[in-house]
């Protein structure tokens, strides 16, 4: 029996899918695939990120604004307390004022007693006049604060000592201890060199027999001597009203002075003026320096 040759081999192929052309075979397992990717995403969950960054809790503008601070701006300067007379001063302290301060403006029985009650300090007729004149300017504040400039003068002597204001003898019969160099408040405007002349024209020009100009002659600043510094405290004149005090301080020599100690009298206004006003009437009331006493000290004793 003759056997011939086995028939050639065919592929099997899927007969239900033969009719299809092969581009459709290949789409149908795109979606396969998407669905096996999606459910690996379930089974493990994508990792940290390297970096987290945490929720912005703050907020920034486009433009920030600058920070304010005390030493990149400078307030305005407040405008002075105007007062037309001192009672008027004298109410706007009252409430101002610790009480046990106030005491010594107002005693019982009395309309206008003032400061000038203790020894040695000055009345609401001196604060007034001062700052009338532009010496003094008060802060609107609780208790208020009285801000002065004042030059102060270290006169040195042929043999280095320095002359200081051992005292003071008031108008009202008290005596006030100083023991400092020769002090004077500024004028409004003024510049310390000003003060300086001015100062020593006041308080020792009654030692010289020429004028003023003789005066400002024998005065010789020290170059290189200026310095400014500040101090607040309580005020020795006004018990109970904080002071600021800009203290502009200059060495300065002083041609014909006594080598011993002495004293010198304030030069004062008249009292009899027949000008009725304010500032007559408040200095006829004020406190004032009758007489000024002077000593040479050692510059190590002198208070800084």
């Amino acid at each position: 029996m003759f056997i011939g040759p086995s028939p050639p081999h065919t592929p099997l192929v899927n007969r239900r899918n033969n009719h299809r052309p092969r581009t459709a075979t290949v789409s149908s397992a795109v979606p396969d695939l998407f669905l096996a990717a999606v459910s690996l995403l379930f089974l493990w969950p994508s990792p940290k990120p390297l970096l987290s960054l945490p929720p912005n809790r703050f907020s920034f503008p486009l433009t920030p604004r600058r920070r304010s601070t005390a030493m990149s701006r400078r307030s305005p300067p407040s405008p002075p307390q105007r007062f037309a007379n001192p009672q008027s001063l004298s109410d706007w302290l009252e409430p101002r004022l610790p009480p046990d301060s106030f005491y010594w403006i107002y005693l019982p029985c009395y309309t206008f007693a003032a400061w000038g009650v203790k020894p040695g300090t000055k009345n609401v007729h001196n604060l007034w006049l001062e700052l009338s004149d532009g010496e003094t300017s008060i802060t609107d504040s609780t208790p208020p604060v009285r801000a002065v400039n004042v030059v102060t003068v270290r006169v040195i002597g042929r043999n280095g000592n320095i002359l200081v204001e051992g005292r003071q003898e008031l108008s009202d019969g008290s005596v006030r201890e100083r023991f400092r160099p020769l002090s004077e408040k500024m004028k409004p405007d003024e510049t310390p060199d000003e003060a300086v002349f001015r100062a020593v024209r006041e308080e020792l020009g009654s030692i010289f027999d020429g004028g003023e100009d003789d005066v400002v002659g024998r005065v010789k600043i020290v170059p290189g001597s200026y310095s400014r510094r500040v101090e607040e405290k309580n005020s020795m004149s006004y018990p109970g009203l904080p002071a600021r005090y800009a203290l502009h301080s200059v060495d300065a020599t002083v041609e014909g002075l006594p080598e011993e100690d002495f004293c010198t009298e304030e030069n004062e206004c008249d009292g009899e003026s027949v000008e009725d006003s304010e500032e007559t009437r408040a200095a006829g009331k004020a406190v004032t320096v009758k007489r000024h006493h002077w000593k040479w000290v050692s510059p190590g004793s002198v208070r800084a």
